[in-house]
């Protein structure tokens, strides 16, 4: 690990003005490439207090052994630097996205004598046109299928098409019209690139101009008596119409534009592109990638751009590009665009109307692919077994840790202090074994103190339950085990009358705790003084990649693309969302209570037909003995206990309207328009049991 103090360059050696600098490791292999507005004021901030930094940030800075710039005169050529580099380092530090399939392309060889429609995938070859890309390959040959009565332009490979030539005889598809047949001079070479540059333009969406002109030609055959060349415009027409509909259209005025959507959380975010030409829909693809380094949406979006028009000029790049969030600053971007497509080019977020709407399915999309992402990677078991090996190799563990269990602390501002268990067996998530515990030992905010109470409490309980299945004793006073008429083994304590395991009665191989260091202490000390030394203890810091390990100095570092850190981090982040929706629960019960709560006896249902009668707490405080008896299933001696419970509360203060001054007479959030009751807060969580 270096100090970057130790290659920091001298001070007025970095120049104040726009470039683009590299990081190189101590092997001169380039870790990270930026560019900068101000290179000096850029660099300043890499070299700063390594406290300060983001978690990434110092783990680049101190990989890296050197640093250097190279000086462009504008921030556009430094993003085309950057770029460049970027593709050609492929530094590990730097946001890379990566396709989630290869998607194949509908491409017209306009480089040949003779054009050919075809299916491809992989890099783009200079002189073809490219539409798409297609989710799949049977898309495009669908639409080809229905094009081709229309533009017959040849399909045929290059040794199809030279044997075609040798014996005078067409293919197939000469003979059944879907296709001009050049290969025997039924057309000239002119005649199929015009047949082929009509089939271009339609599927860029110039498509009305051809249904215009076909149903122009199919009313003079009708008008001429044609009958049969009718027809068969007529059926041209059709094709036409039937290609078109699959893909309807989506933006008014025959827009083109590009669509981006960002969905990402704390390590992985995935981009959603929708290709509209013409006011439909003719592509889509998607990319996800691990956030390496410390980026905003912005520039998740800057690098997006710079992959999807790196190789891209003139109509490939569309008029209009519609972004979540704008990189900062946004001209360069916008110029590079510009530049890229020879006009201007409009980067905006779009805020209302079809523009927005389509936004949202497209942001859609994107979360549904990330969620489909960690799916995948999550349920291999081949990528799980190798997260347990590692998880093993890097925390010296005698075997792979199947059952996992992860411990947070949640709060909000000391009050309403949580924390949560969730369990992991072999590598997925055991969500009936989750636990809620609520801190009791003591009052207010203090996460070490807390995590040594739940790991005491939770491991008290495992010793209880391993000394009532009789592993503690020996000799004369072993128990007898229990057996039944067919004399197999029964009652071994490890599950309840009714065949399920019992809250606490297996231990985990590894326990994890949501923080550093102090965490980890705090649980190794607790499972210490109970006696347990046969678990592993770790901890892992949010938004950190460093694993803490009781008494050690120094965290052990897994590669930023170990699977075994991202079972860590999954396994972290898990617990993090069950403690905060349980924190949140209990707040919003605290939040919405009601004096009724402390009736012994006083269900919800009586509750809400006691507010439903009469209206508010209010008038039901000023009600006596026997209008209380009124409403139905409230007998006089409940009666009584309301009053009494009601007489006790203070009243709360009269809501203000704001606007007017004026004292509401109703105590507020007590009735709907409806007449039922309203409350307030986050829906209650159900799954696991509190403790």
């Amino acid at each position: 690990m270096a100090d970057p103090s130790s290659y920091r360059p001298k001070p007025g050696e970095i120049p104040d003005s726009p470039g683009v600098y590299r990081f190189r490791d101590e092997h001169r292999r380039v870790i990270y490439v930026g560019k900068a507005k101000s290179l000096r004021q850029r660099l300043a901030n890499y070299f700063q207090d390594l406290a300060g930094l983001h978690p990434r940030t110092r783990s680049m800075v101190t990989t890296a052994a050197s640093v250097e710039w190279t000086v462009v005169s504008t921030e556009v050529e430094a993003l085309q630097l950057e770029y460049s580099w970027i593709k050609e380092y492929d530094p590990r530090f730097n946001v890379k996205y990566r396709d989630d399939k290869s998607y194949p392309y509908l491409a017209v060889t306009m480089n040949e004598e003779y054009p050919r429609v075809q299916v491809m995938r992989g890099h783009k070859k200079k002189g073809v046109r490219y539409f798409g890309p297609y989710a799949h390959a049977w898309a495009i040959r669908d639409t080809v299928d229905l094009l081709l009565r229309v533009f017959p332009v040849r399909t045929c490979s290059a040794g199809v098409f030279k044997n075609a030539a040798r014996t005078g005889r067409p293919c197939l598809l000469g003979y059944i019209g879907k296709c001009s047949a050049p290969c025997v001079d039924r057309v000239s070479a002119e005649e199929h690139r015009e047949l082929a540059d009509e089939f271009c333009d339609f599927m860029t969406g110039r498509t009305n101009t051809y249904i215009r002109r076909l149903e122009k030609q199919m009313a003079e055959a009708a008008d001429d008596m044609e009958y049969e060349r009718a027809a068969r415009l007529r059926d041209d027409i059709g094709a036409l119409k039937k290609a078109m509909e699959k893909n309807a259209v989506v933006l008014a005025d025959a827009t083109d534009a590009d669509l981006i959507a960002v969905a990402e959380d704390e390590l992985e975010a995935a981009v959603q592109i929708f290709h509209v030409r013409g006011g439909r829909v003719r592509g889509q693809r998607g990319w996800v990638t691990d956030k390496v380094e410390e980026i905003t949406t912005g520039a998740l979006v800057e690098h997006a751009l710079q992959q999807l028009y790196g190789e891209e000029t003139g109509d490939a790049v569309p008029k209009e590009v519609l972004v979540p969030a704008l990189p900062d600053p946004v001209e360069p971007v916008q110029e590079w665009l510009a530049g890229r497509r020879g006009s201007g080019v409009s980067l905006r977020i779009p805020q209302r109307g079809d523009k927005k709407a389509l936004m949202e399915t497209v942001q859609r999309n994107a979360q549904q692919a990330l969620v489909l992402h960690k799916t995948k990677r999550a349920s291999d078991l081949t990528t799980r077994s190798r997260a347990l090996e590692e998880i093993a190799d890097a925390l010296d563990l005698d075997s792979a840790p199947l059952r996992i269990e992860c411990y947070d602390i949640s709060h909000l501002q000391g009050d309403d202090v949580v924390a949560s268990m969730v369990v992991f067996e072999d590598g997925l998530a055991r969500k009936s074994e989750y636990r809620r515990f609520q801190i009791k030992g003591f009052a207010g905010q203090d996460d070490v103190r807390s995590m040594h109470e739940v790991i005491t409490r939770r491991f008290r309980r495992y010793l209880a339950e391993k000394e009532k299945t009789g592993e503690w004793t020996d000799g004369e006073n072993a128990e007898t085990p229990e057996t039944d008429r067919n004399g197999e083994i029964v009652g071994t304590g490890l599950t309840e009358d009714d065949g399920r395991p019992k809250k606490f009665a297996y231990p985990p191989q590894l326990v994890v705790v949501d923080g550093g260091a102090p965490q980890v202490a705090a649980a190794r000390r607790a499972m210490d003084e109970l006696g347990i030394d046969d678990i592993a203890v770790c901890g892992l810091a949010k938004r950190l990649e460093e694993v803490w390990l009781p008494g050690d100095d120094d965290p052990v570092v897994l590669p930023r693309t170990s699977e075994g850190l991202y079972l860590l981090q999954r396994v972290r982040d898990e617990a993090h969302r069950f403690a905060i929706s349980y924190q949140r629960t209990k707040r919003s019960k605290r939040f919405r209570s009601s004096p009724l709560d402390d009736v012994p006896g006083l269900g919800d249902t009586r509750k809400q037909a006691l507010l439903k009668h009469f209206g508010s707490l209010k008038k039901l405080r000023s009600a006596t003995i026997d209008q209380i008896c009124e409403v139905p299933g409230i007998g006089r001696k409940t009666a009584e206990t309301i009053a009494v419970a009601l007489a006790r509360s203070a009243p709360a203060a009269p809501a203000v309207n704001t606007a007017t001054g004026e004292i509401m007479e109703e105590e507020p959030g007590t009735m709907g328009s409806s007449g039922e009751p309203v409350t307030t807060g986050a829906p209650d969580e159900r799954r696991g049991q509190e403790t």
